[in-house]
């Protein structure tokens, strides 16, 4: 559904330049649920940028369903970390969950039709008349992901979504996250830096090197579905497929040389 291939992408030019991603390839197929990690400063977000077409790439290609992407795409949504700055505060919730709608969909019955079902779908339908101020940071994250829904996209991505709240909130967003997951059938590309987060939430995690970023290795997560916090991070597998990747990024500080 999703291609990457040959992605590089660099900041600058002459001896200033700063590459952040080169020669990166990658593939997330229809329906899956794939993590990207990697050391700090491996160029995640830039990658996520050039995924939906925030940042034009420096060379390589991005396609969605074969059609390459030169600007977001109207098939993809976007979720970022700091949910306060893309939350207007002087609307409502549902005026926040409709704001991307109105170029999509003329009747204003189907927008809060599509409103009011993401709202169910993170658990914020008692809310919609509330404004972002007044909930907890978990809860404008739900807005967050509900505005996402809202658009029917076909892939949404997730830019450490959860970073900004503590572990309790985490632990409900990353559970609401695979119940929405299971209920729509959306496809997710979630970027994150903890290692546990992709193992418990992905179908497959995705290392990256540190910069220039590279693809060290897809690690595919064969944990049982449904997933539970306690029983699933019981499990030894779970154990091994967390060190597995952690051994990943430890163990290649610098970006893998070209051959």
């Amino acid at each position: 559904m999703l291609s990457v291939t040959n992605l590089h992408k660099t900041y600058g030019s002459g001896e200033s330049a700063v590459a952040a991603i080169r020669d990166l390839t990658l593939t997330v197929e229809k329906g899956e649920f794939v993590c990207i990690v990697g050391p700090s400063g491996a160029g995640k977000t830039t990658l996520l940028k050039c995924l939906c077409g925030l940042l034009a790439p420096s060379g390589g290609a991005v396609t969605l369903d074969g059609e390459p992407v030169n600007g977001p795409p109207a098939a993809m949504a976007a979720v970022f970390q700091d949910y306060s700055r893309s939350l207007m505060p002087w609307f409502s919730v549902e005026r926040n969950v409709g704001l991307p709608l109105r170029n999509k969909y003329r009747s204003a019955a189907d927008r809060r039709a599509r409103v009011s079902s993401a709202l169910a779908a993170v658990g914020l339908d008692s809310f919609g008349s509330r404004y972002p101020w007044e909930l907890s940071g978990g809860m404008q994250q739900r807005v967050a992901i509900a505005r996402g829904l809202a658009y029917e996209p076909e892939i949404l991505l997730l830019d450490e979504p959860f970073a900004s709240v503590d572990a309790q909130t985490r632990a409900d967003l990353e559970d609401l996250t695979l119940r929405v997951r299971e209920t729509t059938g959306v496809t997710m590309l979630l970027v994150t830096h903890d290692i546990d987060e992709a193992v418990y939430l992905a179908d497959r995690v995705v290392v990256m090197s540190a910069r220039p970023s590279v693809v060290v290795e897809t690690v595919d997560v064969d944990l049982p579905r449904p997933r539970d916090q306690v029983d699933t991070k019981s499990l030894a597998r779970f154990a091994e497929l967390r060190a597995h990747v952690l051994r990943l990024i430890r163990h290649r500080p610098q970006s893998v040389e070209a051959a």
